[in-house]
């Protein structure tokens, strides 16, 4: 068993979606400014950019998974290690059932932010849904700057640890956000990460830079709305 402990950022926006910056900017900007491992893709809706990162991970010391952020009847579902695109507008069970049959893995992201499955106010919805939601990860962690009492309330909802692998992630759509929020699990592979998560040994924990992230954002809002508005009906969120 390894005594190497990694980062890796489970959910990062490219162009491709709503995030500013494009592939090959993300994949340099990985490189060159932080300590991650292995990181995970997951545009809103399709998986076009994760494969495209995917296929340039050999030029940088990165590995990357590929991810897509489905927008579900019910909020966002992340689905890990895909091999294809899987439609938005479906159940949040039919869409986790639909990542588990190309065996990929299932995350929650931000589950209770205004996107999230359960919501601001779903804290008694969660107990029950771990029982009738097969999904194999919750995101514990987001480093969005907004997402301060979603966190609090993800990480009291997680204290029993309930089956579940915790992971973090930065949900960045501008490069200076990658990495702030991350996923710790033991090795150094995105084949170590799989099997650290199935073991639910994985932790999540976050970075610096708050404040200067908060401004990135803060500026570079239009320019995301802007991008959205470009790939609307990949990012728009489906009716509950």
């Amino acid at each position: 068993m390894s005594d190497t402990w990694s980062k890796a950022d489970l959910h990062i926006h490219s162009n491709h979606s709503d995030g500013l910056a494009k592939i090959p900017e993300i994949m340099q900007h990985v490189q060159d400014n932080t300590d991650l491992r292995v990181i995970a893709i997951t545009d809103h809706n399709t998986i076009e950019g994760a494969l495209f990162a995917k296929s340039i991970e050999d030029l940088y010391d990165i590995e990357v998974v590929v991810g897509e952020e489905i927008s579900s009847k019910s909020g966002h579902v992340i689905g890990l290690f895909l091999e294809e695109y899987i439609p938005p507008g479906l159940s949040v069970a039919e869409t986790i059932s639909r990542i588990s049959e190309q065996g990929g893995i299932a995350m929650i992201p931000h589950p209770f932010s205004n996107q999230g499955v359960f919501g601001p106010f779903g804290m008694n919805a969660f107990g029950s849904a771990i029982n009738d939601l097969a999904f194999h990860a919750l995101e514990v962690y987001n480093s969005m700057p907004f997402l301060v009492y979603a966190n609090k309330v993800a990480a009291k909802m997680f204290a029993g640890g309930q089956g579940i692998a915790a992971t973090g992630g930065s949900d960045a759509h501008v490069l200076q956000g990658i990495g702030k929020g991350y996923t710790v699990f033991r090795g150094e592979t995105a084949a170590d990460l799989r099997a650290s998560i199935d073991k639910l040994e994985t932790r999540a924990e976050g970075g610096n830079g708050g404040l200067s992230v908060a401004l990135r954002y803060a500026f570079g809002i239009p320019r995301i709305h802007r991008q959205r508005s470009l790939n609307w009906e990949r990012c728009k969120v489906a009716n509950r």
